[in-house]
């Protein structure tokens, strides 16, 4: 009996023992009310979308297939601005006109020359969703980012081409009410869940 009692003690030693790792411990931020420390930790916001919006099947397949859409022309968009904000630096740092049409001409082709085939084979409808993602990374339409870089002549041509396929260079991203849903998908996207 005494062994028993003595190997559960020892166990119970030995297990105290293991489950204390040194150097772990964390310092806290603590509160105190009435006499009580209670621990405050800043933590993320946490977004909730609410799904209700499948009212059928129909709309639930017209969502996933605009989550595809989102997912195809999203890095396009970031590329864009990305580039832009490479190509601006050069664009400004320059009075010269001539030079200024060189770095226009350089950064369209290498545009063209990487991501020509890919734009190329998108659909009109996912045009459309480039042109409000170009906005929303950017921070300006397509049409002035087009007339700021070529002038307001190409653009204009642009903006023709634009209309007789549906489209609109000049719309803007609404991320409240008209493109609500591209903005949850997008969120999604970032957040690694699409």
């Amino acid at each position: 009996m005494k062994t028993g009692v003595l190997l559960i003690v020892f166990f119970a030693v030995v297990s105290v023992c293991w489950s204390q790792n040194i150097g772990t411990e964390k310092p806290v931020l603590g509160i105190r009310v009435d006499g009580d420390t209670i621990v405050y930790r800043e933590i993320p916001p946490v977004y909730v979308y609410p799904r209700s919006d499948f009212r059928s099947k129909r709309y639930e397949k017209q969502y996933w297939r605009l989550v595809q859409k989102v997912k195809k022309v999203y890095p396009y968009a970031k590329k864009a601005n990305e580039l832009l904000l490479q190509y601006t630096e050069q664009y400004e740092a320059t009075q010269d006109k001539r030079l200024r049409r060189k770095y226009v001409k350089q950064a369209e082709e290498a545009l063209f020359g990487e991501y020509g085939p890919q734009l190329k084979k998108l659909t009109i409808s996912e045009g459309r969703i480039l042109i409000k993602l170009i906005d929303r990374q950017t921070g300006s339409n397509s049409y002035e980012l087009i007339q700021d870089l070529k002038g307001g002549l190409v653009a204009f041509f642009w903006q023709g081409v634009a209309r007789v396929f549906g489209n609109d260079l000049k719309s803007e991203y609404d991320p409240e009410v008209e493109d609500r849903i591209i903005e949850e998908i997008i969120f999604y996207i970032d957040a690694g869940i699409l």
